[in-house]
């Protein structure tokens, strides 16, 4: 396939869908960073998306099944590599070591993992050709491979992204045809481990206070116990008065303007969102995400290969995980943690890891013809 064939059968609604998102973003970072210290941030940020369209393109234009190949054990291999790199040599931020500083760039080893460990997977399952899993020959491999990043990234810490990997491993291992028994034990021990986390909350307190870090700790208590320490819950609450400030059209900011949202350039973007342009602004945001999660799912069914099919899953299920918990955690479905809204939230190894797994979907999508044997 040439490339001007390649160009013009690239995903024109995804790549419509993405410019909507990024312009939502830009004006969102806009509303947030403006006569503020952080003001101009929307150009950088469109600086950034400008330059990440080369590599979103150049991979949508590359077979990804040369990528899916033997060179997924060495973009694995990378991937696992900087996040021990940014171990001993990481810059501490906030408390925590995620970054990696490159020039004038801030690159966080763990987005781009995410990548790495999906391509990998994705060729470890499409070997069984749609057969079902082995625990020994497959689930345990699998396994193996996201367990070894999300013990790294652990360490930072970064709980938030360490259960964005718990995510995708479920959705992967749900679609590469696994047996319902066993997904029913991976759920049951998921179970078991929530459940046994709320019984130590209200019938031994002191003892999880000694197997969980302070931060995670005090993420729980305000979860389930908003009340117990204003201090703590004052970020959730705040965000979510502001969100139902907004009404149905949006509201003047208030909250925003008066500081009351941390970080609301970045994780807590969606608050931006609900109190400037109210419940329109977030419900045309969440059609804009499931008409892109829609659109995979299409790009899933049409391919003819496994591993790209494995590859849109795992992506989608990074997505799809992400603004789940993203918007949950700010109108009090689910903990406070540290998770960027996909394209809306300011950061350049997000955007990056975003663009990134948009080029491999788009790449899925033109090749999903042509079914080669690596």
């Amino acid at each position: 396939m040439t490339i001007i064939r390649k160009i013009a059968n690239l995903d024109k609604l995804v790549l419509f869908i993405v410019l909507c998102l990024i312009a939502i973003g830009t004006i969102a970072i806009y509303g947030a960073t403006t006569e503020t210290n952080l003001d101009g941030l929307h150009i950088t940020n469109l600086y950034l998306f400008g330059a990440f369209c080369i590599p979103m393109l150049l991979l949508a234009l590359f077979d990804y099944q040369i990528l899916l190949g033997k060179l997924s054990y060495l973009f694995y291999g990378i991937g696992i590599g900087m996040l021990v790199l940014v171990k001993f040599t990481g810059e501490n931020i906030n408390g925590a070591v995620r970054w990696l500083s490159i020039g004038h760039f801030q690159l966080q080893p763990s987005e781009i993992a995410k990548i790495c460990t999906v391509m990998l997977v994705a060729h470890v399952l499409s070997k069984r050709e749609g057969a079902k899993l082995r625990i020994i020959q497959d689930l345990l491999p699998v396994c193996l491979i996201f367990i070894i990043p999300i013990l790294l990234i652990m360490k930072q810490p970064d709980l938030g992204t360490a259960l964005v990997f718990v995510g995708v491993l479920l959705s992967m291992l749900w679609m590469g045809n696994i047996r319902s028994l066993y997904m029913v034990l991976f759920i049951s021990i998921m179970a078991v481990t929530i459940g046994t986390i709320l019984w130590l909350y209200y019938a031994n307190f002191e003892l999880l206070s000694k197997v969980t870090e302070p931060h995670q700790l005090s993420r729980i208590q305000t979860f389930l116990d908003p009340t117990s320490d204003p201090d703590k819950s004052w970020h959730v609450k705040n965000a979510i008065i502001a969100i139902g400030s907004g009404g149905m059209t949006g509201s003047d900011g208030f909250f925003l303007r008066k500081g009351y949202i941390p970080y609301a350039y970045s994780d807590s973007i969606y608050v931006v969102i609900g109190e400037k342009y109210g419940f329109l602004g977030s419900a045309v945001l969440l059609l804009l995400f499931f008409l892109l999660v829609y659109r995979m799912v299409q790009i899933v069914m049409d391919s003819r290969d496994l591993g790209g099919s494995y590859l849109v899953i795992g992506l989608m299920g990074m997505f799809v995980f992400q603004i789940f918990v993203n918007i949950g955690m700010h109108i009090g479905l689910v903990p406070l943690t540290g998770i960027s809204l996909p394209f809306i939230s300011y950061g350049g190894s997000s955007l990056l890891s975003n663009m990134i797994a948009i080029g491999l979907v788009l790449s899925v999508s033109v090749h999903k013809d042509e079914i080669h044997y690596i």
